[in-house]
């Protein structure tokens, strides 16, 4: 068992990988090279929304540094806007401009093209099987994590 669940992390890990160099490729197809494959991600996740740096942290499961490292080059390459939120000015709210909902609405494109690329190899109930079995890994690393003191 040890075996098949360590398989399971390298490939989740591999995985992840894999889909960046997916949207890297993605990105040199464009001919965008003003942004990152993580960067694009992080966009996509914002979409139509205004998040704080925060918000975007627990809702993307990014590393605080990184987020606010990608957020300030987004901003500075015209993918982001930033403005003070009106009930804390201590607080800044990101939203796409212009920019960064184009660049999403290439990678959503890119995100069908590999949904009727996949439909050939798999099915959908095996990709919710996927699905259901990765939210479940989930919920048990979230729950060793919170009664990690209560393990012995």
């Amino acid at each position: 068992m040890k075996d098949i669940y360590t398989e399971s992390i390298l490939l989740i890990e591999r995985l992840h990988r894999r889909f960046l160099d997916v949207v890297k490729t993605e990105l040199d197809r464009l001919k965008i090279d003003d942004i990152n494959n993580v960067q694009t991600l992080i966009l996509y996740n914002i979409s139509s929304e205004q998040l704080t740096i925060g918000e975007l942290t627990n809702r993307g499961y990014y590393l605080g540094s990184n987020v606010s490292y990608n957020v300030k080059k987004l901003v500075e390459n015209s993918y982001l806007m930033q403005e003070r939120a009106p009930h804390d000015k201590r607080s800044t709210r990101i939203k796409l401009s212009e920019k960064g909902l184009q660049l999403c609405k290439r990678i959503d494109e890119l995100y069908q093209r590999n949904v009727e690329l996949i439909s050939k190899e798999m099915d959908r109930t095996a990709l919710e099987t996927l699905n259901k079995t990765l939210t479940q890994l989930e919920h048990f690393w979230t729950y060793y994590i919170d009664n990690i003191h209560k393990i012995k």
